[in-house]
């Protein structure tokens, strides 16, 4: 979830940098700044904690041996022999309803950045605008797609080691390949990995 209120507070200051520009020091000012991140920590703290306290509370019957090392929630539930389960499953749909309300602000976000940039006359200040947006929109495309493929793909094609991929492309990729993605846009960064990029390349040869 923590994730989630990360690419939510991004997009936000993607669209305030696009769309009003000139506001961009009052709205996401320092104190702005410390007020979101304190959010995004404190709100994955709690959701984290909350979902802790409330699946280790439930009395498992049929084992207690998850076959993942992530110990998500649903394996954990398989494994309950109690209605409490219910309590839970609750939780995940108040978890899951936020983080449908993070996307929609996201996409939102996009759509009225999407039109502030369109309407800019000069092509190279539209490109400019365009990748400030890029990193933001793969990290955030990897990680909403690999989450709904793993939350809603059908039983027919789920198994242990697909279910095991599946989690750690959207749980432990994305917040790996940020650094990466984000630092892209240094042009002495890019030169550096062309450069490497080369020289693996004559060595092999």
């Amino acid at each position: 979830m923590a994730e989630y209120y990360i690419l939510t507070i991004m997009a936000y200051d993607r669209y305030v940098a696009i769309c009003q520009p000139l506001h961009y020091g009052t709205l996401l000012g320092s104190r702005a700044c410390v007020h979101m991140g304190a959010a995004a920590w404190g709100g994955g703290f709690l959701t984290g904690l909350l979902h802790t306290a409330n699946t280790f509370s439930l009395p498992l019957c049929k084992g207690n041996a998850v076959d993942q090392f992530f110990c998500e929630i649903p394996p954990l539930l398989k494994l309950s022999c109690s209605h409490a389960y219910l309590s839970e499953i609750g939780l995940l749909v108040v978890t899951l309803s936020l983080g449908f309300g993070f996307f929609v602000f996201i996409v939102l976000s996009y759509v009225q950045i999407f039109r502030a940039v369109l309407r800019i006359p000069s092509e190279q200040e539209r490109h400019k605008a365009f990748s400030i947006c890029l990193p933001h929109l793969t990290v955030v495309s990897l990680f909403v797609s690999t989450g709904i493929f793993a939350n809603l793909k059908p039983p027919s094609i789920s198994s242990p080691s697909l279910d095991l991929v599946v989690t750690v492309l959207y749980s432990v990729v994305p917040p790996a390949v940020n650094p990466l993605i984000y630092s892209m846009r240094n042009k002495e960064l890019r030169n550096a990995l062309k450069n490497l990029f080369l020289v693996v390349v004559f060595r092999q040869q």
